[in-house]
Formats: C-alpha cells, structure tokens, sequence
C-alpha cells in the first residue's frame, strides 16, 4: 500500500476539494471579495512580493496562491489534485488574478516547470504527505534562484505525537513510518459525510533542517509558535483573532514553526 500512497492521496484530496470549497473554514464569500488568506506569520516573512516570482509548493485550491498574486507576485502554485487545481484556476479566472497552477507531485515537478524563482513558499500540513525530506528539499533548492528565499510555515512535530484529542502520545516523533488513517468528515468540516483514506509522515525538525542545508540552504530564520492561525484541531479555544489553543494544554506545547532560508550562490543545484 506505502508504494501506492500518491494514489492515494491524490484521491483524498480530491474527495475533500468540494468540501472545503464551500465550508465556513476557508470562507470563500469573503475572499471573493477581497479578503487576503494569508495569515500574519506567513505575511511577516514574505515582505513585500511586488514583482517576484513565486512558486507556491502544495496549494490546494489556491487561495494563497491568489492572495499573493494580488499582492503583486507573479505565481506559480502546484498541488497534487487535479481537482483542486482546476478549482484554482476556475476561482483565478473568476477573480481576474493572473496566476498559474499546474498539477504535479512534488517530486515530478522538474518534469512539469522549467523556471527558477525569487521565493519558494509552501505552508500548513504540507510536508506530512510526503515520505522524505531530501528530495523535497532538492525540489525546493532546484526552483530557487541563487540568492533567493525559501519561506516554510508549518504544523510543529510534536502536535502529530498526539492522538486526535490531545490527550496521549499516540505517534512517533521521528519519521520512523507512514501512518495510514481512515477518515470522516474533514479538518475543514468535521461533520462532512464525507470518507477518505490518507497516507503521511511525521518529520521531526532535525530531519527538516538538515535536508534543507544539505541542499544548500542557508538557515535565515526559525520560529516556534504556541498557537495556530487555525481552528483545525480538536479541543481549541480561541484566544484572539487567528489565534488558537489546545484548551486543556494552554500554551505549553509548540503548534507552529517558520523558518526562511537563503540559497547559497554556490548550491550544486546552480
């Protein structure tokens, strides 16, 4: 089944686009109308995006892709789902936003685009589907230009240890097997009758780091959070606005991380 797990996640993906679409987590009617999906974490590290080039990594149904191009990037986002990424193209179009999107798995994806970029940016519960970090790193060094930045806001490792309603380590920390999970309904919607079967990864941060530096990647930035942008998790309390806790745990585990990171002028990959 592990040989299969593109298959299957490009599947699962599929099966929760329409979901999210419509759901109240990713507020289409406001976006529609202007509303920037992007969070201040994320915001804080990119800067100012006017006539950059940006390749989006695992963007779902565009949302942030869109939201940069708004803010003056020119982008490229990239998903695994067909589904997803005729949606994004559909809500561009609609928007009038120039912004491109192409389906590929991340690791094909020298096969699918010829370009370097100013900023490679992927973000939240991305890195999880895919089972090794140097060839995601070698993806994110191959589409960098020299000198250019890779910016990474992603869930912390120690929120995949638990079980589903925080109460017990239940996974390994440390990228030790896939973890195949039946699911229903959906982060986005919990009540969607809606079934998939997924596959993923848990990547601690000493396995990150090291694949990102080995690709000649220099370590800019890196941040721990004590909270989530998003109400994804069970159990949540909000504290302020974009701003969420594990009630019975407060502040005392990390949710998020950030980094930037710089490619070296003298990465192999030049």
């Amino acid at each position: 089944m592990e040989n299969n797990y593109i298959e299957i996640n490009k599947k699962s993906w599929n099966n929760r686009v329409d979901t999210h679409v419509s759901s109240d987590f990713y507020d289409m009617e406001n976006f529609l109308k202007g509303k920037n999906s992007l969070k201040s974490i994320e915001l804080g590290l990119l800067g100012d995006l006017r006539y950059k080039k940006v390749l989006h990594l695992q963007c779902h149904f565009g949302q942030d892709s869109i939201s940069m191009a708004r803010m003056g990037a020119e982008v490229v986002g990239v998903d695994l789902s067909d589904k997803a990424i005729d949606k994004a193209t559909e809500i561009a179009s609609t928007m009038n936003v120039d912004a491109k999107f192409i389906q590929s798995d991340i690791y094909d994806l020298k096969n699918h685009l010829d370009e370097q970029f100013d900023i490679v940016f992927t973000s939240y519960g991305t890195i999880g589907w895919l089972p090794n970090m140097n060839r995601w790193a070698d993806i994110v060094s191959h589409f960098l230009k020299p000198g250019g930045k890779f910016v990474f806001v992603e869930f912390h490792p120690v929120v995949w240890m638990f079980d589903d309603a925080f109460e017990k380590v239940a996974y390994n920390y440390f990228n030790s097997e896939a973890i195949i999970e039946d699911e229903s309904g959906t982060y986005a919607d919990r009540s969607a009758e809606i079934q998939q079967t997924y596959m993923m990864w848990n990547h601690d941060l000493g396995e990150v780091l090291t694949a990102l530096i080995s690709q000649g990647l220099e370590l800019k930035q890196f941040q721990e959070f004590d909270y989530s942008p998003y109400n994804c998790f069970q159990g949540t309390e909000k504290i302020d606005e974009d701003h969420y806790i594990i009630k019975h745990l407060g502040n005392r585990i990390p949710l998020v991380y950030a980094l930037t990171a710089s490619k070296l002028h003298f990465s192999k990959n030049v």
